[in-house]
């Protein structure tokens, strides 16, 4: 258990809490396809998931030209969008939400545009857990740490009042760029070796695990938590 308090939670979205790895890496391999490109690798894709998606373009296809770009752009944002392309809670997310809410703020902090994060939550009907929310719209991609910063400032807090739960290495240089405790989740797009290269002050393996850390009821009998 963590004895340390913090006010606000903030939580990566697509990994974490929401079960949408899948979706984002047939969304940029179709995208690929689409646009005649071979379609990247599913560990390529993985890598880059929680940057903004012009970053991880820029990872996965460094040397294509703007237009080019464009249509990689054009194509994954109408695949991702679609209406039929539906987003769905891990279901210990979708449990333990309402329980977070009851003993923080809770907040996200995500590489997904703005539409992307609207449709995600209206997907999932959770928008009215958090109180506040930044995407790459508003904020530098990560690992900058200005969406935590911004966080903050908003519900005037210092970073060390906040802890960041996240399932890539992105999510966790953040915080630590922010100056920030965070709490790594192996439920997405980094497995625990990757996540290792990041701090963080725990490494769990989902939400019950992290209600457990936190000291909150009904937790796991036999989390699977290694704190560091």
């Amino acid at each position: 258990m963590n004895p340390k308090p913090y006010k606000a939670l903030i939580f990566d979205w697509d990994g974490t809490l929401a079960d949408s790895t899948a979706q984002i890496v047939q969304s940029m391999q179709h995208a690929a396809q689409a646009a005649g490109f071979p379609a990247p690798s599913d560990d390529a894709v993985r890598q880059v998931i929680g940057l903004s998606l012009d970053k991880a373009l820029n990872t996965v296809a460094p040397n294509i030209s703007a237009d080019e770009r464009e249509q990689l752009v054009y194509h994954y944002r109408r695949h991702y969008l679609s209406p039929a392309n539906r987003t769905v809670l891990f279901a210990e997310a979708a449990q333990w939400l309402p329980v977070f809410k009851q003993h923080y703020w809770l907040t996200v902090a995500t590489g997904k545009s703005r539409a992307g994060l609207v449709k995600s939550l209206a997907d999932t009907a959770s928008a009215g857990y958090f109180m506040a929310t930044r995407t790459v719209d508003e904020c530098a991609s990560k690992p900058h740490p200005e969406m935590i910063l911004s966080l903050c400032d908003e519900l005037g807090l210092q970073p060390h009042e906040v802890l960041m739960i996240g399932d890539t290495t992105h999510d966790l240089m953040l915080a630590a760029n922010a100056g920030a405790d965070a709490v790594a989740v192996n439920t997405g797009a980094h497995d625990a070796a990757t996540l290792q290269q990041a701090p963080h002050i725990a490494l769990l393996g989902g939400m019950a695990d992290l209600a457990h850390w936190l000291g909150l009821s009904g937790s796991l009998n036999q989390p699977n938590i290694k704190n560091i």
